[in-house]
């Protein structure tokens, strides 16, 4: 199967940097059971691992990881390292550095000059000579303050050539405009789906005007977020995922995608069929009417 004819090449593909990616990616997160900033719980190495051979299958070539992202017995790089090393040559690798955790689970958030020390455990961990992109992802604590300082490490990291690419994540306006006076950002990994606030809508389309890429998380999860899709799923979403025959997951994938050709999916999962329902939204496509209707949903 060529990448025009893969089912994640159904939604088109973009640039990140100089490094084409179809549209509809992957999020590591979930492989090892893991729920990122919640507790985790062991995850199935062996499914897990299918799981990722068939999304290269699938076409997906844009992994969203980290190191933090483990639960008692799996690491999402490692998985990514056994299932798909050596590794594809149009297989983009997308981490974050910032937080961290130690053994035992409990957080730390990184100085500037421990940073290094974070995108070397990355590389280790993956397998690879260097990172294709690596967001910054700005902890809660910093929403209203600079990151100039983190940012800049990084931006010495991809001078040396341990760095291709630099993005944000969590970010806001004022700290993306901050980072891209230091480096360039090819991507803002921010949370935006069905119901997003309005700011979330205004990054979005600032992004587009700046040619950057907005990598929605939480886009399936909704007000879930960590926890997943908890929630009572809205009838309006309901109504649509009839009418198309397809789940509410699908239509929330598509309506995002459909907010604009820089827009990239990252949905995550454990489970394989999952993994094809997330592919195959990519070629769903809602009316203008339907993405009017989710718009609305607050």
């Amino acid at each position: 199967m060529t990448a025009l004819t893969s089912p994640a090449a159904a939604a088109g593909d973009w640039k990140l940097g100089d490094l084409t990616v179809n549209r509809m990616g992957f999020g590591a997160m979930r492989l090892t059971g893991s729920v990122a900033f919640g507790p985790g719980a062991p995850g199935d190495r062996e499914r897990s691992i299918r799981v990722l051979r068939r999304a290269i299958e699938l076409g997906v070539n844009h992994i969203d990881t980290a190191a933090f992202y483990f639960s008692p017995l799996l690491s999402a790089n490692e998985l990514i390292n056994r299932a798909l090393a050596p590794y594809p040559d149009d297989l983009v690798i997308v981490t974050k550095v910032w937080p961290a955790r130690d053994p035992s689970g409990a957080w730390w958030w990184a100085t500037p000059e421990q940073l290094r020390g974070q995108v070397e455990e990355n590389l280790r961990q993956l397998g690879r000579d260097h990172l294709d992109v690596v967001n910054l992802r700005v902890p809660p604590s910093r929403k209203g303050g600079s990151i100039a300082e983190h940012f800049g490490a990084l931006a010495g990291l991809r001078d040396a050539g341990l760095i291709r690419h630099l993005g944000v994540s969590n970010a806001t306006p004022e700290q993306l405009a901050e980072a891209r006076s230091i480096a360039p950002v090819v991507c803002v990994q921010n949370p935006f789906g069905v119901g997003a606030p309005p700011d979330a809508r205004e990054l979005l389309r600032s992004c587009a005007e700046q040619g950057i890429a907005f990598v929605p998380f939480f886009a399936i999860a909704g007000a879930g977020r960590e926890s997943g899709a908890t929630a009572p799923e809205h009838d309006a979403v309901l109504a649509v995922a009839r009418a198309h025959g397809v789940t509410p997951a699908q239509v929330r994938l598509a309506w995002t995608l459909q907010q604009g050709p820089n827009v990239l999916a990252i949905p995550g999962t454990g489970n394989p069929d999952h993994l094809a329902e997330n592919v195959a939204a990519g070629a769903l496509r809602l009316s203008d009417d339907e993405m009017a209707t989710l718009r609305s949903l607050g």
